[in-house]
């Protein structure tokens, strides 16, 4: 698996520009899916044909990354950028930014008024391609790039740039790989532009019209050095979704993944995130309302160029998801 996760995590895939990781995962689930199709936004969606007696269960992980967006190229070559999504500037400087075309820079910040213990703020960073004017830069207004940075293997710890939520996304694939016969028709959706406002979840959910959902997305940890109180820490397993910002998991679905990882002797903790939210807040309130539950991967150093998250937590993910579908759903 370790494989699928470096070539996603390596992916150029901002929001909006998902073409090459959709690419990617529709190789992996061709001949395992009933059904492989792309909607009008650009989700992905792999269906499995259930033998019969179940539900209609939508699984939906979000295959963009954030990254920048370019507003502005001076004289000189320098670019000047927005962010697409929540980009921290206090990540940036020093940073490396990959476009679509190949083309690399360095992200720098202006000197004049910063001393090195100041805080810059994005309209203060730009980023140099090595250009040495407007008409030579290879990169233009309102082309976008992710961060550059390659997937790193520390054995059950794994680093890289882009694990929200390409993680997500392995999973579902592998979870396709193993599940076998299930009685429940299964929708994995591939999601576009989470990070700009879930707005390929809304849609995509709204198509699929299923009874009920469960998004895979990654989420803070408390587990370092002077960390904000949190009871989530890699190694301890999928986290359950109680709360976030923007959705409380329906009790219903959260109780069955509960029940399912204990009966599978699955480890598991529960997550209540004070700050963001998933793909499952769209999903929870497309038409009329779908009952939706999230499992969470436990993620240092959320949207900067180095997440964390544990092998054993993604490898325990597949488990439970299978355990999942498997089985009768009682809410």
């Amino acid at each position: 698996m370790k494989e699928l996760i470096k070539a996603l995590v390596e992916a150029f895939g901002p929001s909006g520009s998902e073409d090459r990781v959709r690419e990617l995962i529709a190789e992996q689930v061709r001949g395992l899916a009933t059904k492989v199709e792309v909607d009008a936004l650009g989700n992905l969606i792999a269906t499995v044909q259930g033998k019969g007696g179940g539900r209609r269960i939508m699984l939906a992980a979000h295959m963009d990354e954030i990254g920048v967006v370019i507003s502005h190229v001076d004289e000189k070559g320098f670019l000047r950028f927005q962010p697409l999504g929540g980009v921290q500037a206090r990540t940036l400087v020093g940073g490396r930014v990959r476009f679509a075309n190949g083309v690399r820079g360095a992200i720098g910040a202006e000197q004049k008024g910063l001393s090195p213990s100041d805080m810059p703020r994005i309209d203060e960073l730009f980023i140099d391609v090595g250009a040495s004017s407007r008409e030579t830069c290879p990169v233009q207004v309102g082309d976008v790039g992710c961060f550059d940075r390659e997937f790193v293997d520390l054995g059950d710890r794994l680093m890289a740039k882009a694990f929200d939520d390409r993680i997500g996304c392995a999973i579902l694939v592998q979870v396709l790989r193993e599940l076998g016969e299930t009685p429940h028709d299964v929708y994995l959706a591939f999601t576009v532009q989470e990070e700009l406002g879930l707005r390929g979840a809304q849609t995509a959910a709204f198509g699929l019209d299923a009874d009920l959902g469960i998004a895979v997305d990654v989420t803070l940890t408390g587990d370092t050095p002077e960390a904000h109180t949190m009871a989530v820490a890699l190694g301890k397993g999928p986290a359950i979704k109680v709360k976030d910002r923007g959705m409380l998991s329906h009790r219903g679905v959260r109780q069955w993944m509960v029940d399912t990882a204990r009966a599978a002797g699955v480890p598991y903790q529960l997550e209540v995130l004070e700050a963001g939210t998933t793909d499952g807040m769209a999903m929870q309130t497309t038409k009329a309302g779908l009952p939706v539950g999230v499992l969470s991967i436990a993620t240092r150093n959320v949207h900067t160029p180095s997440e964390m998250v544990d092998y054993q937590d993604v490898l325990n993910s597949v488990r439970l998801l299978v355990e999942l579908l498997r089985r009768p759903v009682e809410l």
